[in-house]
């Protein structure tokens, strides 16, 4: 199997490149033109996964995660945390750290010796956690129940379906159409839980998965596969006999391709699984406001409650932040930016966009009555590692660019009134 390791932007050609890049890299013509294909096939859903540059060179857009051609080509994508040249490594753990968060998935040894030691796609470790966790539920025992089974059979077992029987044909009458319990392991959670287990073993590429799910894939054979798989999901048991089956649900959902790419994070299509960098850092954003925060104060997500403009008695042109915070009777509007800034740039406006300004401002005019705080959350990185001076907007609106650790989930102390210390994620520092 091939492997090609590049970072969010970079650009896919089939001639020779510079070695030990991750901006820049070669992949066999087959590739090239089956990218082009996607491309194409993205593109008619509203996602630009790649750019035609010219007949020679293809230019990722800012999706994340593996893309595999049916050639065996597996690419990873890794996120453009830093302006200049980064470690494979270093990359990778500030993807997964992320991608934990923001999904709120339980993981297992999640330590930085962990991480470390972990050296594969993030595919791979999605495919790991997933493993270990249904390799303790296994050795724990899975949980069995009853389910009707209705069948024709040459004896009288469990309860005769009279209406059934009394249509039975001259030829077929020495068959009873019965109906009756059986206790065992095909309830819904294990046959979403087998769905994915058979969907991983033919994904994986790293030895040690590999034979761990066919061990296990072995072990759950009596298993059916789900035939459908949004309605087993929603008869999921949450009572108390299935306390332990609680940390797998987030596995199953993402492999599974519970969770739309566009709509919301991660889309396992075919050997594929891509993330949306802009929505990660954004609920990433999220976790992180949220678990700072006090008493007291709320957190809304996508308020959609103002309009830009009115005509005729019509609302037109929904405004819709990221996030708006209320405590203590102000409103803080805030929206996150996946984007590197340059705090030494000031003849081009440090990186930032006219665009953002002009939707901040509205959202400011809508939202906060024209006077109050704005704040553009960007990921940390080497150009940017302080808060920006404040923009005044004037009239008592103001804006601040500040930079979020991507490791801690730390803001600047001071950004808000009631957080001097700064915003801190789960596991954050």
């Amino acid at each position: 199997m091939n492997l090609v390791t590049v970072r969010e932007h970079a650009r896919l050609t089939t001639g020779p490149v510079p070695a030990g890049s991750l901006d820049v890299a070669s992949i066999p013509p087959s590739v090239f033109d089956w990218l082009c294909r996607e491309a194409q096939r993205h593109r008619s859903g509203g996602a630009a996964l790649v750019q035609v540059e010219d007949r020679r060179w293809l230019r990722l857009d800012n999706y994340v995660g593996v893309l595999e051609s049916p050639c065996g080509t597996r690419i990873e994508i890794l996120p453009k945390h830093v302006r200049g040249e980064a470690g494979v490594a270093e990359a990778r753990r500030v993807l997964v750290h992320m991608l934990r968060h923001s999904l709120r998935l339980p993981v297992r040894d999640s330590g930085p010796t962990a991480l470390q030691t972990f050296d594969g796609p993030v595919s791979e470790w999605i495919i790991q956690q997933f493993l270990a966790e249904l390799d303790g539920l296994v050795r724990r025992g899975l949980r069995f129940d009853y389910r009707l089974v209705e069948e024709e059979v040459r004896f009288l077992r469990g309860r005769l379906r009279v209406g059934q029987q009394v249509r039975q044909p001259a030829g077929r009458q020495h068959l009873f159409q019965v109906e009756h319990q059986v206790f065992d392991t095909n309830r819904p959670e294990n046959k979403l839980i087998a769905t994915a287990l058979r969907k991983v073993a033919g994904l994986t590429r790293e030895p040690g998965n590999w034979r761990l799910a066919h061990e296990l894939e072995h072990q759950l054979a009596a298993i059916d596969s789900s035939a459908d798989i949004p309605g087993d999901l929603r008869r999921w048991s949450t009572d108390r006999l299935m306390a332990r089956y609680a940390a797998i649900r987030p596995w199953c959902e993402l492999i599974l391709g519970n969770r739309n790419p566009l709509s919301a994070l991660g889309d396992w299509t075919g050997r594929s699984l891509l993330f949306p960098m802009e929505r990660v850092f954004e609920r990433y954003v999220e976790v992180c406001l949220r678990r700072g925060l006090p008493a007291g104060a709320t957190l809304k997500t996508q308020a959609a409650s103002r309009y830009l403009a009115r005509q005729d008695g019509r609302r037109l042109f929904q405004l819709r932040p990221d996030f708006l915070i209320e405590y203590d009777g102000r409103t803080y509007v805030v929206d996150a930016k996946w984007k590197l800034l340059d705090e030494a740039d000031a003849a081009r406006n440090y990186g930032l966009s006219q665009s953002d300004f002009y939707q901040l401002f509205a959202y400011g005019r809508r939202y906060l009555g024209g006077a109050g705080q704005l704040v553009l959350v960007f990921p940390r990185c080497d150009t940017f590692g302080k808060a920006l001076a404040r923009f005044d907007l004037e009239d008592g609106l103001w804006l601040d660019a500040v930079p979020m650790d991507l490791q801690s989930g730390c803001l600047p102390g001071g950004v808000f009134p009631f957080n001097p210390e700064g915003a801190v994620a789960p596991g954050g520092h």
